[in-house]
């Protein structure tokens, strides 16, 4: 059996897909995956011995600058990427049992599965990204916000923006491989039963009519790295320190040093993660460490808070360590719905967007490092499951089978 795996985006799109192909790999099937050609992406699938199939460019540089590229710029792009889909999937499919993919960005993966005759599964990392009347459409870079608070009429005005950008370029392909055209983009890409690659007890798929989802938990995989011999040597010469760190995204300047102040002012050391935006601060003290990346696995149970964008791995693996949270979300993608979930949840605070002012820092931080937040968390963090990626390997051989 042979399975391609695709996505486009950073560390925390394709990890979760990493893990899947290592449990597939274990019942026996042959695993090849589409992702950006950022080298960190090759060698991590390499390791896995996993043939990539890169596609588009790549991610980190795009993600190199300080403001998001132009409206005009967004749309070029997008319809530029399609278009390396159609020109790179139908090659990496060949020979292949089932094709799935996670995120929005997979406009050709589903005509190139129809074309090829084979199973398609579109997955999502939160339930936020799939269309629900209980909550409203996430962010998208470069496409206006709907002027109404009401769910239902903001996702039919997504999927009129989604056919805006794609419908042509779409159909356009579909056309050539003697397929009919697609009225509803986003619709035909999430299909009639997607997957939902998040824990239940973070974030649970609030059942809506019409759509069958599949929630199958986390795809992670246990990360057992030990810890550098300097990070090691601070966290032991005093108390949990708190980590700080935003992931692949980089935050306004000012974030983390202000960030890294408040925790100061609180009387806590801290850690500050370089992360793509490559943090540091410059006056580094006995009381601050910058490290550049680690096991989160390992680091978190040790620290006294996380501090961070919103990222859905980082949400999880904080959340499992049993560790307070304090979100900084940045207004992209899932960013606000898992600050939303950890404010929910009661296991830390989430702080509204990412312009911070004194006040709502302060009390984000008093809120997070409070005794009760703590054994909030711990208690949550007791029933995250870590087999999602076994579940959905298996489920995907047997409906293969």
């Amino acid at each position: 059996m042979r399975v391609l795996l695709s996505t486009y985006g950073t560390r925390g799109d394709v990890e979760p897909l990493v893990a899947l192909a290592v449990r597939l790999q274990a019942l026996g099937a042959e695993v090849r995956m589409c992702a950006p050609p950022d080298e960190e992406f090759a060698r991590r699938l390499a390791g896995v011995d996993v043939r990539l199939f890169p596609v588009g460019p790549p991610v980190r540089s795009m993600m190199s600058g300080t403001s998001l590229p132009s409206a005009a710029k967004l749309f070029r792009s997008r319809n530029e990427l399609v278009d390396a889909q159609f020109d790179v999937l139908p090659a990496a499919v060949e020979g292949c049992d089932a094709l799935v993919v996670a995120g929005l960005a997979q406009i050709a993966a589903r005509s190139v599965a129809e074309a090829a005759g084979i199973r398609y599964v579109y997955t999502s990392y939160a339930a936020v990204n799939l269309p629900s009347p209980h909550h409203a459409p996430p962010p998208r870079p470069g496409w206006p916000e709907p002027e109404t608070d009401d769910n239902r009429t903001r996702w039919e005005v997504d999927a009129q923006l989604v056919n805006a950008q794609y419908a042509e370029t779409l159909n356009g392909h579909r056309a050539s491989l003697g397929l009919p055209p697609v009225d509803n983009v986003r619709d035909h890409v999430y299909s009639e039963q997607p997957w939902l690659a998040a824990d239940p007890v973070l974030g649970r798929w609030p059942r809506t009519p019409g759509l069958d989802v599949v929630q199958t938990g986390a795809w992670g995989l246990p990360d057992e790295r030990p810890l550098p011999a300097g990070l090691s040597a601070f966290l032991d010469a005093g108390a949990p320190p708190v980590y700080v760190g935003f992931g692949s995204l980089r935050p306004a300047p000012d974030i983390a040093r202000r960030a890294v102040d408040e925790v100061r002012a609180q009387g806590h050391r801290v850690l500050v993660s370089r992360g793509w935006a490559d943090l540091d601060m410059a006056d580094e003290q006995d009381d601050c460490l910058t490290i550049g990346e680690v096991s989160h696995q390992s680091l978190f149970p040790r620290v006294a808070a996380v501090v961070h964008h919103g990222g859905a791995g980082t949400t999880l693996t904080a959340a499992r360590a049993g560790v307070p949270q304090v979100v900084v979300p940045l207004q992209v993608a899932d960013n606000p719905y898992w600050a939303s979930r950890v404010a929910a949840l009661d296991i830390g605070a989430a702080l509204d967007g990412p312009t911070l002012t004194d006040d709502s820092l302060t009390l984000a931080f008093k809120t997070a490092l409070a005794p009760g937040t703590r054994a909030r968390a711990k208690a949550l963090g007791a029933g995250i499951r870590s087999d999602g990626a076994e579940v959905a390997a298996r489920l995907l051989v047997e409906a293969i089978g």
